[in-house]
């Protein structure tokens, strides 16, 4: 299968994502170093994200990286406090992550709303720039992936993750270094995520393991299995599987683990060996797992190489889609907009 990527609209929105990358970062560029300077000149205490589904992991992500790179905490927001319950959250020293592919969904909009109404300064991250959420937000910053065909959500959420890492950039004074990510992900379009196709595709049931940021990945992969493969897959982060998760693996277990170049790598090394010694049927990426099967190695910049991690996995998502008989572009009983209250 290596080199042959059938022409499914899922695998042509995936593949675009550098093209994306390089026309979004150079249109936000400004939007985005406004806000950055507002933020520098006017520091919140407190981010709280808003979101569901695909964008909510982008949101996992967003949280990792803000901790990290700019030490205030992070918290996540259901929406349905707003919609069902009527609750809001936030204050003037509070910034207002909401993030949509559609922003058509009644509860992130209600939430939105009630962030600021409590005086949150509300940031919406939405590939809809005229949609309901947009006009909920006091800054609208536009996704700019174009439309997206393909029920599951890919570049709409590479384009979340890219969004994220140039606002932290900028937030920091510091972006030069996000220029050269379109290119790499141009380029690690074509290594080949496909080999461990064939055998993925005979799972019922897998772990996805991450960590730090690229636990949001890890979720993101686990969310694709289900709706597009049919295969129950579940996302752990690599410090909590032991506690409790880990007595499902056996022998053959599919257990796939994604490592960034940071400090989390070495504990996923000893974690993947310990799955490899267990018996379970390793897939692994940036990790030395004799035993294993050796996913393309993402290594680089700790906060690019999830993106393109993920980007690598849509291709290979898409691929066992298919050994199994599925089209990766209509799962059933999904729809692009989900209208949750």
């Amino acid at each position: 299968m290596a080199g042959v990527l059938a022409p499914t609209r899922m695998a042509q929105e995936a593949a675009s994502a550098g093209d994306v990358l390089q026309a979004q970062l150079r249109a936000n560029h400004d939007q985005v170093q406004a806000l950055a300077q507002r933020l520098r000149a006017n520091p919140p205490r407190l981010v709280v994200t808003c979101a569901r589904g695909s964008s909510d992991h982008a949101a996992t992500f967003a949280k990792y990286l803000i901790e990290q790179q700019l030490g205030l905490p992070v918290v996540s927001f259901s929406p349905s406090l707003a919609s069902l319950y009527g609750k809001g959250l936030g204050g003037p020293d509070v910034l207002f992550l909401a993030i949509s592919q559609s922003g058509g969904s009644p509860d992130i909009v209600a939430a939105t709303r009630q962030a600021r109404a409590c005086g949150s300064l509300v940031v919406a991250l939405v590939n809809v720039a005229d949609s309901p959420l947009a006009s909920a937000a006091e800054c609208v910053i536009p996704l700019r992936a174009g439309p997206e065909t393909s029920v599951a959500a890919t570049k709409s959420f590479i384009a979340s993750l890219a969004t994220l890492l140039q606002l932290v950039a900028a937030w920091r004074g510091d972006d030069a270094w996000l220029a050269g990510l379109p290119g790499e992900l141009s380029a690690s379009w074509a290594n080949d995520w496909e080999a461990a196709a064939q055998e993925l595709a005979k799972a019922s049931s897998l772990f996805v393991i991450g960590r730090g940021l690229g636990l949001g990945i890890a979720q993101e992969l686990a969310l694709k299995f289900k709706e597009t493969c049919r295969i129950h897959a579940e996302a752990f982060s690599g410090a909590e599987v032991r506690h409790g998760p880990m007595a499902l693996v056996e022998a053959g277990f599919p257990v796939i683990i994604l490592s960034q170049a940071d400090a989390s790598r070495p504990g996923l090394q000893t974690l993947g060996e310990e799955f490899v010694t267990r018996g379970a049927r390793v897939f692994a990426s940036g990790l030395d797992l004799p035993g294993a099967v050796a996913l393309p190695d993402c290594s680089g910049d700790a906060m690019v190489g999830p993106v393109l991690a993920i980007q690598g996995c849509y291709k290979l998502v898409n691929a066992i889609a298919l050994a199994r008989g599925l089209d990766p572009d209509a799962p059933p009983y999904l729809a692009k907009v989900t209208r949750t209250l």
